[in-house]
C-alpha cells in the first residue's frame, strides 16, 4: 500500500523487544508509516509495523536495508540487554558491550551515509557512577552527575560510550540527536521469564506462581532502591523529547523510589495472597537509583506521574495471566 507524500516514515530498531513495540504501536496511532526491525518478532504479538525486518543490526548488509533515504526519524533502542540476572553476572560482558555498541556504529554511518538528521537513542540509569549510588536512600542520578564516570557494569560504560558516539556525530554530521536515559521501564507485554526478565516481572512472576501462604525468594536483603516507571510514560516522554528542541541526555524514570522487599510486599498486596518473602544471595546492581526530574520538568516541561501501583496493578494481572496460559499448555 502506498502512503501519502505527508506521511511521516519512522524506522524502530528493536521494534522486536519491550519497549520498541509498545513504541511502534503509539507511532501508528499518531499516523506514521512505521518499519520496525529486529533479530526476532516481538514475542507478545505487539508488533503493529507496517513492514517488520527480522535482521541482525550488527550486519552493515542489514543495517544498509532498513536504513532508507525517505525515512523521517529513526529510534534506535536494539540491544543486547536484560535484568540483574543477566547484566551483573560478568559473564556476558563481552557481548552485551560488542553488541550493542556494533548496533550504534552502524545504524549512525548509515544515516550520514543516506542523510537522514534526527535520531532517538534510548541510553539507561546504569550509566551513573556507582559511587553516587551507596546510599539506599539518597542516590545521585542528576544528569550532570554523569561525570567522573564510574559505572557499576559493562552494560553501563557502553550506553555511556554510545552516548558520547551519538553526540559527536551531532556536532560532526549534524544529527539532530535526542537521548534518554531510561529509569527500569515496566509493564505488560515485557520480558518475565527465561532469566532477561527485569525486577518488576521478575516479583510480579514469582508472586503469581505462589501458592497462598507460600515463600517468594528475593535477592539481596531487599533493602535496595530502585524506582520503576511504567512503559506507557516512557512513551510518552520519548514523544516529548522528540518534538522539542533539546537533545540530552535527559532521565526519563519516576521518582517515586521503593526498596525492594517493600516492591515485593505492594505486590503481594495486589494479588491478595499470603506470602513471605526470604532475601538470598544474588545480583543486585547499585545500593540505590531514583530518577531526578528536575531536567526533564525544566526542558520539556512535563514528568511521569502515574502512582507506582497503578501500573504494578496492570503488569501483575498480564503476567499472572500468562502464567496460566503457560500452565494450561
Amino acid at each position: 500500500m502506498l502512503t501519502s507524500m505527508a506521511q511521516k516514515k519512522a524506522l524502530v530498531c528493536g521494534a522486536g523487544g519491550f519497549i520498541g513495540g509498545h513504541l511502534v504501536k503509539c507511532l501508528k496511532q499518531d499516523g506514521y508509516w512505521v518499519r520496525g526491525v529486529d533479530v526476532k518478532q516481538n514475542e507478545f504479538g505487539n508488533n503493529y509495523a507496517d513492514e517488520f525486518v527480522t535482521g541482525d543490526l550488527r550486519n552493515p548488509q542489514v543495517v544498509a536495508e532498513v536504513v532508507t533515504d525517505d525515512l523521517f526519524e529513526v529510534y534506535q533502542l536494539a540491544a543486547d540487554m536484560g535484568g540483574a540476572g543477566f547484566v551483573f553476572t560478568g559473564t556476558n560482558d563481552a557481548a552485551i558491550m560488542h553488541n550493542s555498541a556494533l548496533i550504534n556504529l552502524n545504524v549512525l554511518e548509515e544515516m550520514v551515509k543516506k542523510g537522514i538528521k534526527k535520531v532517538f537513542y534510548s541510553s539507561s540509569a546504569c550509566i551513573y557512577p556507582e559511587y553516587n549510588q551507596l546510599d539506599p536512600d539518597n542516590p545521585k542520578c542528576s544528569e550532570e552527575s554523569a561525570y567522573p564516570a564510574a559505572p557499576d557494569s559493562d552494560y553501563g560504560w557502553e550506553k555511556l560510550f554510545s552516548e558520547r558516539l551519538f553526540l559527536a556525530y551531532a556536532r560532526n554530521h549534524g544529527l539532530d540527536v535526542k537521548i534518554a536515559r531510561f529509569h527500569n521501564i515496566f509493564g505488560p507485554q515485557g520480558t518475565w521469564i527465561g532469566g532477561r526478565e527485569k525486577a518488576p516481572a521478575a516479583v510480579c512472576r514469582k508472586v503469581a506462581a505462589a501458592k497462598d501462604g507460600g515463600v517468594i525468594d528475593i535477592w539481596g536483603d531487599g533493602k535496595q532502591t530502585r524506582s520503576f516507571l511504567l512503559v506507557d510514560e516512557c512513551i510518552v516522554g520519548i514523544k516529548k523529547l522528540m518534538e522539542s528542541d533539546f537533545s540530552g541526555p535527559v532521565n526519563i524514570g519516576s521518582e517515586e523510589m521503593i526498596s525492594i522487599n517493600h516492591f515485593a510486599e505492594m505486590v503481594i498486596g495486589i494479588s491478595g495472597k499470603n506470602i513471605t518473602i526470604n532475601n538470598i544471595s544474588g545480583p543486585t546492581g547499585v545500593r540505590g537509583r531514583n530518577s531526578d526530574n528536575t531536567l526533564i520538568k525544566e526542558k520539556l516541561g512535563w514528568a511521569p506521574s502515574e502512582p507506582l501501583v497503578a501500573g504494578v496493578s496492570k503488569t501483575y494481572a498480564w503476567i499472572a495471566e500468562q502464567l496460566e496460559n503457560l500452565q494450561m499448555v
